[in-house]
């Protein structure tokens, strides 16, 4: 985190910003705080969750007699990994959103440094270990840096930087992909499950239904909103935050139009 806060007032830096980011702190005013501290632009992941969203229909559509586990979640991959290898071929090869906005970032504003706000351990690691990610901070270090540097909350009604979509806000909820990437349409009815909480999952990997042909897991209970640099731990709270920003964004009038265009991503690849 120092040389974030050392690389910040060096470089030009986009925050790439979790729609779980809403469960924690107040929407727009994040927008402007982040720019006090000295972020250049402020982008939300919800145009690469888009994006990957078109990857997990294609091949569901494609490969159909195999059983299929959703990679967005690093906790979920790095446990399959390292306790149930014999699932790892069963991982999507699709990049997090993270990953996909991160990569659409570095095609537009290549001299840019990008840094991911996180509100867990895996995704802070997941972003280390990427070459399309910077720096990695989670909320808790956020809230310090906004508390050292004396920013206070700012009315100020700023908008996203570009790559703009507003459906995909709902990633962070327990089967927020499979909500939003239009899965019937390739599955049948049965063929799908959403498991929230690693024991839950777990259990599952020890007696797997020969039905699922997809699996929309995530390590922490209730989704994203259940990370652990999260403050509240109310899970229900926070579905309700997280529902009413989605009402709120559907109402927005965008200055440039809803900027969430799959033409903007054309040439980059978020498959592995």
């Amino acid at each position: 985190m120092s040389e974030l806060k050392k690389d910040i007032k060096k470089y030009k830096t986009i925050a790439l910003l979790a729609p779980s980011f809403i469960c924690e702190f107040k929407y727009p005013n994040i927008i402007s705080e982040l720019k006090s501290l000295g972020f250049s632009k402020v982008v939300e992941l919800t145009f690469g969750a888009k994006m990957i969203n078109r990857d997990y229909h294609k091949i569901l559509e494609k490969e159909k007699n195999k059983l299929w586990i959703s990679s967005v979640c690093p906790g979920i991959t790095e446990f399959i990994k390292s306790k149930y290898p014999k699932y790892t071929n069963n991982l999507i090869p699709v990049n997090s959103p993270m990953i996909a906005t991160a990569k659409i970032c570095k095609k537009f504003y290549p001299k840019y440094k990008t840094c991911f706000i996180s509100p867990c351990n895996f995704k802070k690691q997941e972003a280390k270990n990427s070459k399309y990610v910077d720096y990695s901070i989670d909320y808790q270090e956020l809230r310090g840096l906004f508390k050292k540097n004396n920013i206070k909350p700012i009315k100020k009604k700023e908008k996203f930087s570009k790559f703009y979509n507003d459906y995909t806000k709902i990633y962070p909820l327990s089967g927020g992909l499979s909500k939003t990437a239009h899965l019937k349409e390739v599955l049948r009815q049965g063929e799908e499950k959403i498991i929230d909480g690693i024991i839950n999952v777990e259990k599952f990997l020890k007696n797997p239904d020969k039905k699922i042909r997809f699996l929309d897991v995530t390590f922490c209970n209730g989704g994203c909103i259940g990370g652990p640099f999260l403050s509240s731990k109310n899970l229900k709270e926070k579905n309700k935050k997280l529902m009413h920003y989605l009402c709120l964004a559907k109402k927005e009038k965008i200055p440039n139009g809803r900027e969430g265009i799959i033409r903007k991503a054309k040439g980059i690849k978020f498959t592995y």
